[in-house]
């Protein structure tokens, strides 16, 4: 088992480009969210991105009805199909309001996130150095934001929010993951978030145009390869060698903002983003020293 195990994860090089062909697919769905604009308002961009994506269900529906569906189930599914509908639309007006950049930043915090909510919810120990780890990405929040040096907008409270709400999705998936094999936690949360927005979509409903639905169609098929891409890199390398080349994400979203949206290039952003991400991959390092999994990388997909 453990020969098993060396061989899985005995691919360093292998898990590496499979993690930049990741950052590469999740930079296109952010790239084409922004190609989409605000014409369309967020939840109804949310909704038709999840709509259209359905077609990649398909594959997932046998194990999805031989998932046993009882109340603990459906009661837990629900409440991540909830969280994750909510940071859905907040992550999507986000993307309407900030740049790409300062979106790819701030979405490192999510880990952070997820770990502070392990503590609280599964009364998780937190050591002094993964609070000081904590803390250090809360210090490159600062940093990006810088409050009092520049004007806070509702998009950057938007994705602050988008990040909490992610949180508190994946501790959820967590819980379900012990119930359900894990392609019927995937099938499930599309269902309970394309039900979830739908009310949301429908309330302000904009005609959305040929090309919008082809760009938001590229969004659904960019987000399902960057699952399989991310899944890849896991099986190749561990996540203490996968986990530094996320970095290069915001470097690409840097650079596809300046070059095809006019956004100027934040030094602040980039070294905020750069703190951040640090304090996520000393995480990630104690969990696998501890030879446990509960902080997620910080580009697993949020939509």
């Amino acid at each position: 088992m453990a020969e098993a195990r060396a061989s899985e994860h005995g691919r360093p090089l292998a898990g590496v480009l499979w993690m930049l062909a990741t950052g590469l697919n999740f930079v296109m769905v952010t790239a084409l969210v922004k190609l989409v604009g605000s014409r369309i308002p967020a939840a109804e961009s949310a909704f038709l991105r999840y709509v259209l994506g359905l077609v990649f269900l398909v594959p997932m529906l046998k194990p999805l009805f031989a998932a046993p569906m009882t109340a603990r189930v459906l009661t837990v599914a629900t409440a991540r199909g909830l969280a994750h509908t909510l940071g859905v639309i907040l992550w999507f007006f986000a993307m309407a309001n900030i740049p790409m950049a300062e979106v790819t930043a701030i979405n490192y915090l999510n880990p952070v996130f997820v770990t502070l909510g392990a503590a609280l919810i599964y009364r998780e120990r937190l050591a002094a150095r993964r609070i000081g780890a904590i803390a250090a990405a809360l210090a490159g929040a600062l940093i990006i934001l810088r409050p009092g040096l520049r004007e806070i907008g509702p998009g950057h409270v938007a994705m602050l929010g988008a990040a909490t709400f992610f949180a508190a999705s994946y501790l959820l998936a967590n819980r379900l993951a012990g119930m359900v094999r894990p392609v019927a936690v995937v099938a499930m949360l599309s269902i309970t978030v394309t039900i979830g927005l739908a009310p949301f979509a429908l309330a302000n409903w904009v005609a959305p145009t040929a090309a919008e639905l082809g760009w938001l169609f590229g969004v659904a098929a960019f987000a399902t390869a960057g699952h399989y891409t991310m899944t890849r890199a896991f099986a190749a390398a561990p996540m203490t060698v996968t986990q530094p080349v996320t970095f290069l994400q915001l470097v690409w979203s840097v650079l596809i903002g300046a070059l095809f949206f006019s956004e100027p290039v934040d030094a602040f952003v980039i070294f905020g983003g750069a703190v951040i991400l640090s304090a996520v991959s000393f995480i990630t390092w104690r969990e696998a020293m501890l030879k446990r999994r509960v902080t997620p990388v910080v580009n697993e997909a949020k939509i």
